[in-house]
C-alpha cells in the first residue's frame, strides 16, 4: 500500500525533473540541483547529513553536498525515486513515514511555490490530519526562537502553541499551510495572521522559524 511519504517522494522527484537543475526553490541560496543533492545526502550519507544540526560536521556535509551536487542531475532524481540503500533505516515503512512525510511535502512545495504560476494543491482530509498531527508534535521546536508568541489554528478551531510569549500572533490555515509557515516559508504559506501589526511584521521577517 502506498504511503504518504512514498507519494510525496515520487511527486518531489517529478517536480525536480520537470523543473530542471537550475530552477529556483524556496530554500534560500539553493537551486533545484542543490535541493536534490540534499535529499540524496540525507538518506544515503548519515555520516555527513548530521552537519545540518551538528556544527562539527558542517564542513563534512559541505564537501559531501558538493560531491553529490556534481553528479548528473538525472542520477540524483533516480536516487530520490528509488529511495535509500537496502540497509538504511529509511527503508522501514514506519521510519519512512515518520521521517519523510513532512520532509518531502515541504520540499515539493519548495519547488512548486518558487515558480511564478503555482497554485495550492488540493489535499485530502486524511493527509491534512496527518500533517496536523506532525505539526502538533514539532510546533514548539520550530517556534522556539521567534520574537513573538505564536498560536497555530486550523479552520475547525483546533490549535497548537508554537511559542509562548507576548504579543501573540495567531496564524489560521489548513495544516499543510501552517506547516509551511512554521517551517520558515512565511511568504509562500496561505495563512491569515491576527495580532498586533508590529508583531506580525516581526514574525514575517523572522529567520528563526523552522528547524
Amino acid at each position: 500500500m502506498s504511503t504518504f511519504a512514498k507519494r510525496e517522494r515520487l511527486l518531489l522527484a517529478d517536480l525536480l525533473e520537470t523543473a530542471g537543475p537550475d530552477a529556483p526553490t524556496l530554500c534560500e541560496g539553493w537551486r533545484t540541483r542543490d535541493l536534490a543533492a540534499h535529499v540524496v545526502v540525507r538518506e544515503r550519507r548519515p555520516d555527513a547529513a548530521g552537519g545540518t544540526l551538528i556544527k562539527q560536521l558542517a564542513s563534512r556535509l559541505d564537501r559531501v553536498m558538493d560531491e553529490y551536487g556534481a553528479k548528473p542531475y538525472e542520477e540524483l532524481i533516480q536516487l530520490i525515486r528509488t529511495g535509500p540503500p537496502r540497509f538504511s533505516p529509511f527503508r522501514l515503512k514506519q521510519v519512512d513515514e515518520a521521517a519523510n512525510t513532512v520532509e518531502f511535502y515541504v520540499h515539493a512545495e519548495d519547488v512548486r511555490r518558487a515558480q511564478p504560476d503555482w497554485s495550492p494543491r488540493e489535499l485530502d482530509p486524511v493527509f491534512q490530519d496527518a500533517l496536523w498531527s506532525r505539526l502538533e508534535r514539532a510546533a514548539r521546536l520550530m517556534g522556539r526562537g521567534i520574537p513573538t508568541g505564536l498560536v497555530l489554528r486550523r479552520p475547525n478551531g483546533q490549535t497548537t502553541v508554537a511559542h509562548r510569549g507576548t504579543p501573540v500572533v495567531t496564524a489560521t490555515g489548513e495544516p499543510s499551510e501552517l506547516l509551511l509557515f512554521a517551517y520558515g516559508r512565511q511568504s509562500a504559506a496561505k495563512v491569515e495572521l491576527e495580532g498586533e501589526q508590529d508583531a506580525i511584521a516581526k514574525l514575517h521577517e523572522s529567520k528563526q522559524l523552522g528547524i
